[in-house]
């Protein structure tokens, strides 16, 4: 099955300043995140960013909120974002949800699984997710594929948005997020 942007929506999970350091690649994954949000931004797809306990892990980190100003941001002490009952009516009201975030076995694992029980659609988008150790990203990603998500990259995304060379945003897409080094 393929992402449709009608019936699609982003969910970035728990990228947060005081959690950011402690995974494996702090800045891929930000820069990864960040080129997600804003791509996705400029294709105007519903978006939902959520905090795990930002009392005490800090606000999720600035750059990713600039990148999509319209994001609706979520608190949650919960792991799963449907155990902690954060999500809007707006994502549940879709049949698919892209995720990213972290921790990838954690509390992006317990998301999707829950999504995927709630009978969603759960596209995991690998590059822009992360752990503390590798070996935990990777286990993470191999559940989840073997509970039905689709592991996907954000150029999969983007492409799968778009559907054609001929949507209206192809041009400015490719010239962002497709020339040059990407990260």
């Amino acid at each position: 099955m393929l992402i449709d942007a009608s019936r699609a929506t982003l969910l970035v999970i728990d990228v947060q300043e005081k959690l950011i350091g402690a995974v494996s690649d702090p800045a891929g994954t930000l820069a990864r995140t960040r080129w997600l949000l804003a791509a996705t931004a400029e294709l105007g797809l519903p978006t939902v960013i959520s905090e795990q306990y930002p009392k005490g892990l800090g606000p999720t980190v600035a750059s990713l909120l600039e990148a999509a100003p319209q994001a609706q941001v979520v608190e949650k002490l919960h792991f799963s974002c449907v155990a902690g009952e954060c999500l809007p009516a707006s994502l549940l009201a879709r049949e698919q949800v892209i995720v990213c975030g972290m921790e990838t076995h954690v509390c992006v694992l317990q998301t999707v699984f829950e999504l995927l029980e709630s009978g969603k659609q759960v596209f995991v988008v690998a590059d822009a997710c992360d752990s503390r150790t590798v070996e935990s990203k990777v286990a993470g990603l191999e559940r989840m594929r073997g509970a039905g998500a689709q592991i996907v990259t954000r150029e999969m995304v983007l492409f799968e948005l778009m559907r054609s060379s001929s949507h209206e945003k192809f041009r400015i897409l490719s010239k962002t997020f497709l020339v040059g080094e990407q990260p």
